[in-house]
């Protein structure tokens, strides 16, 4: 699903935050990618969706090679990949139906079948009951359900998680876990950056380690191809 070959990132400013990148992830699989501050870790995500390119070496996602992507592919490229921020970044001039129909309607999806997708992803996370609420009137750990319903709905392949957990406690952070499971079990992939070292522990997947823009553990796939 996702290949990076002898990869590098370098800025404009001379930083280089990856250097000479090599990892597999099947596709199906579930890992966690994690790393101190400044590991590199945004500057992968980034060229996964294809919000900065490399400088070397070539990105792989979904077969395809992202260096060949340009233009109006780049829009089309990203609707098959789910995404969800830390911040949750939900809308609060809209209601909770409204921010998880935003993907459908940006791909141009019918009315009925936005609302069928929609209220499925809602209903899968919990919250299908607080549609018509706004998110400003939720709690945090239901607001980062509304951005993972959000990332969902689309139904895509690949699902990138940045510190999902990251503003939540012990109990609500399990909770979140438990979903994305859920969602790894359906075969989404799921690539997820985060610190929280115990959370991992329990999940029993396949950790790739960065650290000073280098992958120091767990390059190597599992699950097929």
């Amino acid at each position: 699903m996702i290949r990076f070959e002898n990869v590098s990132k370098r800025y404009d400013t001379g930083q280089e935050a990856l250097s000479r990148v090599d990892f597999h992830i099947a596709r199906g699989e579930m890992v966690f990618l994690t790393g101190h501050s400044g590991a590199g870790k945004s500057t992968l995500m980034k060229l996964i969706m294809l919000m900065e390119r490399p400088s070397h070496g070539q990105v792989l996602v979904g077969g395809r090679q992202t260096n060949r992507i340009r233009g109006a592919g780049i829009a089309h490229f990203r609707r098959d990949i789910g995404v969800v921020f830390q911040n949750h970044q939900l809308l609060f001039d809209r209601s909770v139906f409204d921010n998880v129909a935003l993907p459908l309607q940006v791909a141009g999806f019918q009315v009925g079948d936005i609302g069928r997708r929609v209220r499925a992803a809602l209903d899968k996370v919990g919250l299908l009951h607080k549609e018509r609420q706004n998110p400003i009137t939720l709690s945090g750990g239901e607001q980062q359900r509304v951005g993972i319903a959000r990332a969902v709905v689309n139904k895509p392949a690949l699902v990138l998680a940045d510190e999902p957990t990251g503003n939540l406690d012990p109990e609500l952070s399990a909770e979140i876990m438990t979903l994305f499971r859920q969602f790894n079990e359906l075969g989404t992939t799921l690539v997820i950056a985060t610190h929280d070292i115990d959370l991992i522990g329990r999940m029993n997947k396949r950790v790739l380690s960065l650290a000073n823009g280098r992958v120091t553990s767990g390059a190597a796939p599992g699950g097929s191809q």
